[in-house]
C-alpha cells in the first residue's frame, strides 16, 4: 500500500475512531477501514456476554466470585465493555468502559482470536 492510499484510509477510519498518536501497519489500516465500512451491517448492536466463577481468599476467608463480561457494539463506532461481580458474601460491584480508539479496536479482536 502506497502512502497516499494508507492517509486516506486512514482520515476515513479517523472520521469514526482516534487515530492520533497511533502508529499503524498496513494490514491494520486495511482492517480498521473494513471494520469502519462493515460496522453498521456487521457489528452495530452485537452484544457478546462471558461469565465465570473462581474462588478468591480475604481475611474473612474463602469466597466466591462470579463475574459478568458483556461487550456491545454501540451505535456509533466503538464497543462498551460491562463488568459486573457478585461475591457470594454479598459484595458487588460494575464498571464501564468504551473503546474509541484505532488501538484499542484492534486490541479488543487481537484479544480474542
Amino acid at each position: 500500500m502506497d502512502r497516499h492510499e494508507k492517509k486516506r484510509l486512514r482520515d476515513r477510519i479517523g472520521e469514526h475512531l482516534d487515530v492520533s498518536g497511533a502508529r499503524l501497519k498496513d494490514d491494520e489500516v486495511t482492517f480498521l477501514a473494513n471494520f469502519v465500512d462493515e460496522y453498521d451491517e456487521t457489528y452495530r448492536g452485537r452484544t457478546e456476554t462471558r461469565t465465570r466463577s473462581r474462588d478468591g481468599w480475604s481475611s474473612d476467608g474463602k469466597y466466591t466470585r462470579r463475574e459478568t463480561f458483556t461487550d456491545t457494539f454501540t451505535d456509533d463506532v466503538g464497543i462498551r465493555q460491562d463488568y459486573e461481580y457478585q461475591d457470594d458474601d454479598g459484595q458487588s460491584g460494575a464498571s464501564s468502559n468504551e473503546i474509541r480508539d484505532a488501538r484499542g479496536i484492534l486490541n479488543w479482536f487481537r484479544d480474542r482470536s
